[in-house]
């Protein structure tokens, strides 16, 4: 189920967007497949950014609290990372915007963001846009 662009009442400000998708699902630990995946949800950063809101995705601060644990996407510390790292970004979140594919993590985050009443899209073209400003 998508939420209607009004499902953000001040479409005047900014929201900061969770994009969810795959990072390390299907991927047996390779890392060039891990890359690809965070590529892929890289890649929604710019449209989300161009709508006049702010693009989060959970590796971007779940990656370097693991390396300073000296630990990495598949190690056991991970577990304990990962998930809760987007967990508590949902926190602060104003939607969710959930990419295709397979993945527990990005399930788990479009379950916490709806028990929160947070909008989940599904396509970027469903955020709403924020008139231009160069203020904001």
């Amino acid at each position: 189920m998508t939420a209607p662009a009004a499902a953000h009442p001040d479409t005047d400000s900014p929201m900061l967007v969770l994009i969810a998708g795959p990072y390390r699902s299907g991927t047996d630990g390779d890392p060039a497949a891990m890359a690809a995946n965070l590529a892929r949800l890289e890649a929604a950063a710019w449209p989300v950014f161009a709508a006049g809101h702010l693009p989060v995705i959970g590796e971007w601060i779940a990656l370097p609290v693991l390396h300073s644990a000296g630990a990495g996407p598949t190690d056991p510390l991970a577990e304990q990372v990962l998930y809760p790292t987007a967990a508590r970004l949902l926190a602060r979140c104003d939607a969710v915007l959930r990419l295709p594919g397979e993945s527990t993590g990005a399930d788990l985050d479009v379950a916490t963001a709806r028990r929160r009443g947070l909008p989940v899209y599904h396509d970027v073209s469903e955020l709403p846009h924020r008139a231009r400003r160069e203020d904001a």
